[in-house]
């Protein structure tokens, strides 16, 4: 359930309106999803995570079914069931197959492990993977 009630299209305030007709537009669709819902109590933090995310998740350097990819996992490891099932949609509608999502899992699984043997362990950082600054004259 909710902490806040998921605003209709009725109750929500003319900016955060705005935003909901913004992401019908964009995404080709009639429905705003429970998160634009109930982020829209806050017009103001509603538009701002909406124009920041379609900037991050813009084709860039990394193709948008790799973006959906990395925000299933970020979502797995902090424990977000809301933003894994929506991305997860998003990623098989990117092209995400089965083989995918099942390799996707492993990877989140074994990062997940390693992650927590390194930090039990109290290993240090290697001297070759931290930041080296540019030699001079680069």
């Amino acid at each position: 359930m909710a902490v806040l009630p998921l605003l209709s299209d009725e109750e929500a305030s003319a900016e955060a309106l705005a935003v909901f007709n913004d992401i019908r537009t964009k995404r080709g669709t009639d429905y705003v999803n429970n998160f634009w819902r109930a982020l829209a109590h806050d017009p103001d933090e509603l538009k701002s995570v909406w124009d920041r995310l379609q900037t991050v998740m813009a084709p860039g350097a990394l193709d948008p079914l790799v973006k959906e990819l990395i925000y299933i996992a970020v979502s797995a490891t902090n424990g977000c069931a809301y933003c894994v099932h929506s991305h997860t949609a998003s990623a098989k509608a990117k092209g995400m197959t089965p083989e995918m999502h099942a390799e996707l899992l492993q990877v989140i699984a074994m990062a997940s492990r390693t992650n927590a043997l390194a930090v039990a362990l109290g290993v240090p950082v290697d001297a070759r993977f931290e930041a080296q600054p540019p030699a001079k004259g680069d």
